[in-house]
């Protein structure tokens, strides 16, 4: 297992933390908006930063940062399309 690093160009974890802000602020902006299209937009927004967090989990993994195993939790639950629902 190798540690993940904090200085190389790209911070995951920092990533990963500005994604989940990024889908929680994104429903709640969006759900404020009067029209349906604007919502929408919004929701997609939301879903783009999900499907982000998946492929730093999987960037993570793929590097050895966290073995597989542990990641494959996280996986099922952001790939379920209940969770897709809610955005």
């Amino acid at each position: 297992m190798r540690q993940i690093p904090d200085s190389d160009g790209f911070n995951l974890i920092e990533q990963m933390r500005r994604a989940s802000t990024s889908v929680v602020l994104n429903i709640s902006e969006g759900s404020s908006r009067k029209s349906q299209t604007e919502r929408n937009r919004y929701d997609e927004m939301a879903r783009g930063s999900v499907i982000e967090i998946d492929s730093c989990c999987d960037i993570i993994g793929e590097e050895s940062f966290v073995a597989i195993e542990n990641l494959e939790e996280l996986g099922k639950k952001i790939k379920k399309p209940s969770f897709y629902g809610v955005i």
